[in-house]
């Protein structure tokens, strides 16, 4: 076995332990019966309770080389009674990726991200989330971008916003990036719904975007240039730069600085 995986092994049993020995028997309706040796659950209490068997859980936490599904982490981690954090460490121990944590839909902005995007100005700066809904933006990007009260889609105002296409100078060259980099993003929660439900809206009410749908590109979104021919202020250069809200993981900030010269 390679030596990084090893490793893992090895935090992994650790890791498992470590929370056993933190749950009381009574946390998770256990009767005590008599005095326990070590602190928390046995072996054979989280295997019940995860309804597995107990040479399968004690082979996965002495660390051995073994298959594990999400459905079995989840059954375990509930018997832990895992944070969500804990969760996903547990995933990632265990060789598979986290699932997608829940999309914050009804989160309120808190006033330190609505500050933080307020204070980027005079450059723009705009706050969305994982299905690319506007949740803030400062005056430069209403400005500079022509965003206006009825933009509530970064994706849907690329393609139905007249005025922002009239000012984006490479439009039909960036929009096949642009709906390949939501397709990868959906792709990563499949069945869900709002991605569909933009889609289709879209797919009604612009056929470019229809046709550049159908083609079933895939991109990854990074680092950009965003070339504007504003009405008053003429040719605008800047770099895009996009980062992750840490405390809500589908929320992310995109920050526009003006290129030199």
């Amino acid at each position: 076995m390679l030596a990084w995986r090893v490793a893992t092994r090895e935090q992994l049993r650790e890791f498992l332990r470590a929370r056993r020995a933190a749950v009381a028997p009574a946390e998770v309706g256990l009767p005590v019966v008599g005095r326990r040796r070590t602190p928390g659950l046995r072996r054979e209490e989280v295997a019940s309770l995860a309804g597995v068997g107990v040479s399968w859980y004690t082979w996965l936490e002495q660390g051995r080389d073994i298959n594990v599904s999400g459905e079995v982490l989840d059954a375990i981690g509930r018997a832990l009674r895992l944070t969500e954090p804990e969760r996903a460490h547990l995933y990632l121990l265990a060789g598979l990726n986290p699932p997608l944590r829940p999309a914050t839909d009804n989160a309120e902005v808190s006033p330190e991200l609505r500050r933080l995007v307020d204070a980027w100005s005079p450059r723009p700066a705009i706050l969305r989330d994982r299905y690319w809904n506007l949740l803030a933006i400062n005056d430069a990007t209403r400005t500079v971008f022509g965003y206006g009260d009825t933009d509530v889609n970064c994706l849907v105002s690329f393609f139905t916003n007249a005025r922002y296409r009239g000012m984006h100078v490479h439009w039909a060259t960036v929009a096949p990036a642009v709906v390949a980099a939501f397709r990868a993003d959906a792709a990563r929660a499949p069945g869900d719904q709002e991605y569909q439900r933009v889609v289709d809206e879209l797919s009604t009410s612009s056929p470019e975007f229809a046709g550049l749908w159908a083609r079933h590109e895939v991109g990854v979104p990074g680092q950009a240039v965003k070339a504007v021919l504003h009405p008053e202020a003429g040719e605008l250069f800047f770099d895009l730069t996009t980062l992750a809200v840490t405390d809500h993981p589908d929320w992310y900030l995109e920050l526009y600085v003006p290129r030199p010269a």
